[in-house]
């Protein structure tokens, strides 16, 4: 699987997660469906490809500022409680952000070059 499917697949489980524990639901709420279609949009269309860092430390942001506020609005709900429902996802968004956060200290920002076309 791509590291952008990955990143997909992460956010979806995040959202789902959010939508069924926070607000209730049984299935993803029309405002929750807008959310993750916008995330995936943005997603596609990374231009760091399979580069990417997680977007917490990306330099370009990429999302509207209510989309924004959204998101970060499910993450810090969710974010925790993947541990639970998500270990393997939620290990490796973790150790993702450590290494590229490492990687940025010492070497400038190498996980977030951008793809040659």
């Amino acid at each position: 699987m791509s590291r952008i499917e990955q990143e997909k697949q992460t956010v979806e489980q995040m959202i789902r997660l959010y939508c069924r524990k926070k607000e209730g639901n049984k299935k993803l709420c029309p405002q929750c469906r807008e959310l993750l279609d916008y995330s995936h949009a943005r997603l596609s269309r990374c231009p760091f490809g399979e580069k990417k860092s997680t977007c917490k430390l990306c330099t370009i942001h990429c999302y509207k500022p209510e989309m924004k506020e959204r998101m970060r609005e499910v993450m810090r709900y969710a974010g925790p409680r993947m541990l639970f429902y998500h270990p393997a996802a939620a290990f490796r968004h973790l150790w993702r952000e450590c290494l590229c956060q490492n990687l940025t200290k010492r070497l400038g920002n190498p996980c977030q070059e951008q793809e040659k076309q």
